[in-house]
């Protein structure tokens, strides 16, 4: 037993660790991939920089609802694909920008609340493990003492039972969150992509 609880703990300030000298700053990211809070719609889009009126015309019910759309990871990449050639057909060049603009306004926010919450996910893994080893040294703090208190004892054990089937979860989940930003990445770039073919 407490061989796996330092295990877990090492996992966990391990992991942040590392995250730590990945990103370079924040000791709470727990992801193997670096940390970046922020896209900008020039990382993703190689077309025409919008203007004010594009950033208008992306407002427009048409583009919106279009956007709504095709920004939903629900709906398979090959008809995304096909909806923004389908698109192109009757579209100028401002209006697929446009159209560009107004998926990334969706992504954007959506992924940066993503960012900040795997952050606060991190630290609550790296406080759940702080505490995980102080029941660990409570517990053989108890069970040394001349007249050990085995009501006490349990009480640890199982509060410690409980902390680590909780951790345990949480880190086997957390390979899973992790990768979300970079699936709504790569979903981005490839709409962009199929956005900029229809440019004239």
């Amino acid at each position: 037993m407490r061989y796996l609880v330092l295990a877990l703990c090492v996992a966990a300030t391990g992991v942040a660790g590392a995250a730590q000298a990945e990103s370079g700053t924040d000791p709470d990211w727990p992801c193997v991939q670096r940390k970046q809070p922020h896209l900008s719609l020039g990382q993703m889009w190689s077309g025409p920089e919008p203007d004010e009126a594009v950033g208008e015309l992306a407002r427009t019910p048409k583009i919106a609802a279009l956007a709504d759309r095709l920004e939903q990871r629900r709906l398979p990449l090959e008809e995304a694909e096909a909806e923004i050639a389908e698109f192109a057909k009757t579209a100028d060049d401002r209006q697929l920008t446009a159209l560009m603009v107004a998926i990334f306004d969706r992504v954007e926010p959506h992924r940066a609340a993503l960012i900040a919450g795997i952050a606060r996910y991190g630290h609550k893994q790296v406080d759940l493990a702080q505490r995980i080893d102080a029941h660990r040294q409570k517990m053989e703090q108890l069970q040394q003492a001349e007249a050990p208190d085995f009501d006490a004892v349990d009480a640890q054990e199982e509060q410690l039972d409980w902390d680590m089937r909780i951790f345990q979860d949480r880190q086997q989940a957390l390979t899973y969150v992790c990768e979300t930003p970079v699936i709504l990445e790569q979903r981005v770039f490839a709409l962009a992509r199929a956005i900029a073919a229809g440019l004239e």
